[in-house]
């Protein structure tokens, strides 16, 4: 097994596609090539964390933060960043990063919060856009069934829950014959007459190597015609942050004291209590500011994020509470979700939770 073995899975679970512009995400450092020996999980790659994967003989570091974050003009360790990056390529350790491209699926960090507090009818807060495309081929009437089966094993039609919901053929249910006959081997002159219907299909961009290339294997033509189009809608199923509710409602000072119990601390910073019962609960882990106006906009009752400045804190307008419990304290529970992944993928191999202290603050 290598380490792009690895990568891999992990891209299936939080396509990097999915991360934002402005991230790192991906193999930062080391050989996708080279045979994995163990797999480290944690939220931080420090210092501390290199020397644990080098005592668990772990040549994997899998970490939600990228250690790199801009670019490096220079490695001489004149700091934490490039003193990590250099005893990690001294000891042949590859560092990769999932961040934002996890923040972005329903089932990563803002998934498992909700998850932890026990939300249901969740869905996300600020849905991404431009994460969807259309495909429009011409198929004979004989070969459709078996293009569209190719298609969906590449991911084709299958958005979130939904299952092959986006496929549809020229006509209402029925395949409609086009007025014009193609060679069915694509060689020009030939003077077959077989019919063609016109098949579209969404898809999450992420899957768009794939699906071409499951069409080309299943298409009879030797060349064959399609468009792909980028759509402007946005994915329900992809983006910042989530909302949902509580199964019951409860008093602000409840529902705070809960919080402090489940996401494991001892301070929670918010904005004025309004007296009045907490019901519908918005989360986004880590810096979450750009967000206060989507939760408001979607009714929440509460906020809850981290890096919230003293004016922002007004922002709330007493409609609702703006809860900061701190960075690493929402994003807590990441590598655990990331270790239980990879355990049910590769059941028999060893893969680690990382019990280095990476959280930078302190509480007197």
């Amino acid at each position: 097994m290598t380490i792009n073995t690895i990568t891999q899975i992990l891209e299936d679970f939080a396509p990097l596609g999915y991360a934002e512009d402005f991230d790192n995400v991906g193999l930062l450092v080391g050989d996708s090539s080279s045979k994995l020996t163990g797999v480290l999980v944690t939220l931080d790659t420090l210092e501390n964390v290199v020397d644990e994967a080098i005592a668990k003989k772990c040549n994997l570091i899998v970490s939600f933060h990228p250690i790199i974050f801009g670019g490096l003009k220079k490695i001489t360790g004149k700091n934490y960043v490039e003193r990590v990056v250099i005893k990690a390529i001294q000891n042949n350790i590859a560092i990769y990063s999932m961040h934002t491209a996890l923040d972005n699926v329903g089932h990563g960090v803002n998934g498992k919060i909700c998850e932890v507090l026990g939300l249901t009818n969740t869905k996300i807060l600020i849905p991404q856009k431009s994460t969807l495309k259309k495909l429009t081929t011409y198929v004979p009437i004989a070969n459709v069934e078996e293009v569209k089966e190719a298609l969906f094993k590449a991911g084709a039609g299958e958005i979130g829950n939904y299952s092959n919901c986006s496929f549809s053929t020229e006509g209402k249910g029925t395949y409609k014959a086009n007025d014009k006959a193609n060679p069915v081997k694509g060689i020009i002159g030939e003077t077959h007459t077989e019919h063609e219907v016109m098949l579209t299909c969404v898809f999450g961009k992420n899957d768009e190597y794939t699906i071409i290339k499951n069409l080309m294997v299943a298409h009879p033509y030797e060349e064959v015609a399609y468009d792909i189009q980028s759509l402007d809608n946005t994915n329900p199923y992809i983006g910042m942050g989530m909302i949902g509710e509580l199964l019951k409602e409860v008093s602000e000072r409840e529902f705070l004291s809960d919080l402090k119990q489940k996401m494991k601390t001892s301070v929670v910073r918010h904005s004025n209590l309004l007296k009045k019962p907490i019901k519908r609960v918005a989360v986004l882990g880590g810096s979450g500011s750009f967000a206060i106006s989507a939760a408001k906009a979607a009714g929440a009752d509460v906020f809850i994020t981290a890096d919230l400045k003293y004016h922002q804190f007004y922002e709330a307008e007493n409609q609702m509470v703006l809860a900061d419990i701190g960075h690493f304290e929402t994003e807590q529970f990441t590598k655990t979700l990331l270790v239980d992944y990879l355990t049910k993928k590769i059941p028999n191999f060893a893969i680690h939770l990382s019990e280095s202290i990476t959280n930078p603050i302190n509480y007197f």
